[in-house]
């Protein structure tokens, strides 16, 4: 639980410098390819702070986080219906459907498993 705590911690208290950094950034572009290595430098670090938050994590707390992670999918889920409902290209209603179909897939699936692993802790009668 520490670990967590720590984690989140250090999340909440370096995000205001981290968005300060990359709000100058995109001021400092003019868009095109500097603002595509910012948004893949955003991708990059947000992957490699999810992969250390993770692997982090123990077991016993496995069931909690995937229904918090649920919920970050069901977020994920709207982000990708207003995405494929937008007024913004072909390419963007194609990647927009996509994304709900596996936003969906990722919502249902990890209910799936919490109801699996929630059911080994049921007494049978």
């Amino acid at each position: 639980m520490f670990v967590l705590t720590f984690a989140v911690q250090t999340i909440v208290e370096e995000l205001p410098v981290v968005v300060e950094t990359l709000e100058k950034t995109a001021e400092a572009t003019d868009g095109g390819a500097n603002h595509l290595i910012l948004l893949l430098t955003v991708f990059a670090l947000a992957v490699f702070l999810g992969v250390e938050i993770i692997t982090k994590i123990p077991p016993t707390l496995h069931t909690p986080l995937m229904s918090g992670s649920n919920a970050i999918s069901g977020i994920a889920l709207l982000g990708a219906i207003l995405a494929a409902g937008g007024d913004n290209g072909t390419w963007a209603h194609m990647l927009g459907y996509a994304a709900v179909v596996f936003a969906t897939m990722n919502v249902v699936g990890g209910f799936v498993v919490t109801n699996r692993m929630l059911a080994m802790f049921r007494t049978r009668k």
